[in-house]
């Protein structure tokens, strides 16, 4: 899974969000390095429904302008637990490797 992919569905995890919600969450769990474009948003938003891990939550007009929330599909929360323990474990395997290289004091 890639990265942006990853961050939309953690940042639904939390519960329904829109589009511009997405993309602030998003920018925030990855502390500013991941910076969604609307056009790039959508385009996952509409794979995802497509694979079924996120779908319309509801709809509501602020200001004039439609804002249409999206959630979480069960499959998404699987998919979501799924990669989360995939790359805990990377992690876990990159901390390993790296104790070993710790020089050892005598």
């Amino acid at each position: 899974m890639r990265e942006p992919t990853f961050l939309i569905l953690t940042a639904l995890a939390a519960g329904p969000r829109h589009g511009y919600g997405i993309i602030q969450e998003v920018t925030v769990l990855s502390e500013q390095r991941v910076t969604l474009l609307p056009g790039t948003l959508y385009t996952a938003l509409d794979r995802l429904t497509a694979q079924g891990l996120v779908e319309p939550d509801r709809e509501e007009v602020v200001d004039g302008r439609l804002r249409r929330y999206y959630r979480l599909t069960p499959d998404g929360v699987t998919a979501l637990r799924t990669e989360t323990a995939r790359l805990r474990q990377l992690a876990t395997a990159a901390e390993t490797r790296l104790r070993a290289r710790r020089p050892r004091t005598v």
